[in-house]
């Protein structure tokens, strides 16, 4: 798309140096499967830098269903954002069926497989399926959402066949950096009917802590960056709660490099954890009705250097009332956005730049 990469398995501003941590030895052939911007001195000699982005909720429901009429600019200007990085990740928030029976909860999503064709076009490169929406429609449903994942050729994690599937990470490859992806839903409602097992299709869960911090572990093993995203928070407010906090601290204890996260429909802060960066909320993205607790959101870009953090910075943008879809804010728009944003970090526990 942007770059060429080798597939290794399925499945405001602030100025800074950092240093990274080592990344870890290859394992065996067969080994189970980081605001405001921060930036350090450019290096005349050393590792390509690498961009990844991130941005929030996607649905293709309510005003934004009749995007897919059209596909490939379904996503609207922005994708000429999500497209400028190296790799890009979007939570997907609907069942991509035509099957299946409804779950017993009050919001239900479900979108045709050109949901795909409208990410791919829009630049997105891997999209998280660990959500409350995703079992919508069972797990009818969820096999055919995995399965059009597949037949588009897009990365989709946190959700499978089984606990070895939903819990494994896609990892790729990008100027020689190995870049692994996990994804974890932390919403309560229907979590354990909906949780993966060894014998069950599902959902990759926080509350199965020591299956989703393993996870972590043996991707650190496979990988010079890990990346987790996940979908927590309470919806409406602007704080992480504490179940979140407590999560954040067990992956980024366990080798977790970026931490983002989805759900409470409005933007929460972002900053650090030792050298684990970790952003609590990215909002709605591409909404489905005109009702969110916020129209504002961004798009996260964290440049690497190597496997070293270098930059983070949020790319502020607002969410269209007729569309749904985000569009780059300006002016007077972007300057508040960022401003509240960096208030955010108050209430999230997080340091303003790596420690340790």
């Amino acid at each position: 798309m942007r770059w060429s990469r080798s597939l290794v398995a399925p499945v405001a501003t602030l100025t800074l140096a950092l240093t990274a941590c080592p990344a870890g030895p290859n394992p065996p052939a067969g080994a189970p499967a980081r605001s405001a911007e921060v930036a350090a001195p450019s290096s005349p000699v050393g590792p390509a830098e690498i961009t990844l982005a991130f941005a929030g909720d996607v649905h293709f429901a309510g005003r934004t269903a009749g995007l897919l009429d059209v596909p490939t600019t379904a996503f609207g200007p922005i994708s000429s954002t999500l497209s400028a990085a190296d790799l890009t990740m979007v939570n997907l928030e609907t069942a991509v069926t035509t099957r299946g029976s409804p779950e017993p909860k009050q919001f239900l999503f479900r979108a045709p497989t050109t949901t795909y064709d409208a990410v791919r076009a829009a630049g997105v490169d891997v999209v998280s399926i660990a959500n409350n929406h995703t079992l919508d429609y069972g797990r009818d449903g969820l096999a055919d959402t995995v399965d059009a994942a597949k037949a588009a050729g897009v990365p989709a994690v946190g959700a499978g066949v089984d606990a070895a599937a939903a819990y494994a990470p896609w990892i790729t490859r990008v100027s020689g950096t190995r870049i692994a992806f996990l994804a974890f839903s932390q919403v309560d409602e229907l979590w354990s009917e909906w949780r993966a097992t060894e014998t069950r299709a599902g959902i990759a869960m926080t509350r199965d802590l020591p299956r989703a911090v393993a996870a972590v572990r043996a991707a650190r093993q496979r990988a010079d960056v890990v990346v987790v995203y996940v979908h927590w928070g309470t919806e409406g407010a602007a704080c992480p709660p504490a179940e979140a906090r407590a999560f954040a601290d067990e992956i980024a204890q366990a080798g977790a490099d970026i931490v983002v996260g989805t759900h409470a429909h409005l933007l929460l802060g972002d900053g650090w954890i030792g050298r684990t960066f970790v952003q609590y909320g990215l909002g709605n993205f591409l909404w489905w009705r005109n009702d969110a607790y916020s129209n504002d959101t961004g798009v996260l870009r964290v440049t690497l250097r190597g496997a070293e953090i270098v930059k983070t910075a949020l790319v502020p943008a607002l969410i269209s009332r007729r569309t749904g879809q985000s569009q780059l804010a300006g002016g007077q728009d972007a300057t508040r956005i960022l401003r509240e944003y960096a208030d955010l970090r108050g209430c999230t526990g997080l340091a303003a730049s790596p420690t340790g």
